[in-house]
């Protein structure tokens, strides 16, 4: 399988959790240049809704 993290070149979101009681992981980049990390389904969940609202196809809204 391919590298799926996105880089700048290649914006978007990605989220692993390899199994039920590992931490996920996401890793999130824009093409209005903003990126993060998050560890934790918590904190990935929070780095999912944040970047659905604010970055990535929600520029495409306005």
């Amino acid at each position: 399988m391919s590298n799926l993290t996105p880089t700048h070149d290649r914006p978007g979101l990605h989220v692993s959790k390899p199994s039920p009681s590992t931490p996920a992981t996401a890793t999130a980049v824009c093409h209005c240049g903003e990126s993060a990390t998050a560890t934790g389904d918590a904190q990935v969940k929070t780095l999912v809704d944040g970047y659905t609202a604010n970055h990535g196809p929600a520029h495409n809204k306005r």
